[in-house]
């Protein structure tokens, strides 16, 4: 099911139960009830209880929000440095460049293809790619310089293959959901409260009261979708991408 089509769900979901208990609720009243009467502490309550839960909300977003700009500044990373490994083989022999620039394709090739997907749908790197990183490891610090040209490159190709080890368990570690499951509990909880405490203020069947409570509670719907969804930095609609890989290895893709 499309993630958008998930939040419009939601979104009229939470629109018709508050909408349905705001027409039931006003059947209810006697025609002697005077909305002026609401306490001005449910008022107050109403508000700050609003505020705060504006806060938490904000709060959440900005952090998964980092993490998925920091999950694709660990994918930008890992490309670059592999760019980097395949251009400064460039001073090795021709056969051992391309044996090197060989195992750079097929490492990329098989992350853009494979292990992209086991990362959406599963949440963690596979066993495959870091084979195929150690077999790039392998290559690279295995071969002894000849020259003294050869011998300073030497040290920033295995520097370059450690920043690839690092970004790609950055990428790993950023694979899976960052948030909690207390703070879902929380942020569910509250979201409850705040659409119910809107009940308290007495509102009417009027056009213009259940336009802004329809609107109240479609709002909420849709943070919390938009949290729920930037939750998973590799798997769902607004995810980190492939991109850098795609920038540097033009051909990953075929």
């Amino acid at each position: 099911m499309s993630e958008w089509l998930v939040l419009s769900i939601a979104m009229a979901a939470a629109c018709a139960v508050v909408l349905t208990i705001t027409v039931i609720n006003h059947r209810r009243v006697g025609e002697d009830d005077d909305p002026s009467e609401t306490p001005d502490v449910i008022e107050y309550m109403t508000m700050m209880i609003g505020v705060v839960y504006a806060i938490v909300l904000g709060l959440a977003i900005a952090g998964v929000w980092e993490g998925r700009g920091a999950a694709q500044e660990s994918v930008r990373q890992e490309a670059q440095a592999l760019h980097e490994i395949s251009a400064r083989s460039e001073v090795y022999p021709a056969e051992v460049r391309a044996r090197i620039r060989s195992d750079v394709d097929a490492y990329v090739t098989y992350v853009v293809n494979t292990e992209w997907r086991h990362m959406a749908d599963h949440g963690s790197l596979t066993e495959r790619g870091t084979e195929l990183l150690d077999q790039l490891r392998r290559e690279v610090t295995d071969y002894v310089p000849k020259t003294d040209h050869e011998g300073q490159a030497y040290q920033p190709l295995v520097d370059q293959v450690a920043a690839v080890d690092d970004a790609r368990g950055q990428r790993g570690a950023g694979a899976e959901a960052t948030m909690p499951g207390v703070v879902w509990f929380g942020l569910i909880t509250g979201a409850l409260v705040a659409v119910g405490l809107i009940f308290t203020l007495q509102i009417r069947r009027t056009g213009r009261e259940l336009l802004l409570a329809g609107l109240y509670s479609a709002l909420i719907a849709f943070l919390l979708f938009l949290i729920w969804d930037f939750d998973a930095p590799f798997g769902r609609g607004l995810s980190a991408t492939a991109g850098p890989f795609l920038d540097m290895f033009p051909n990953a893709s075929k």
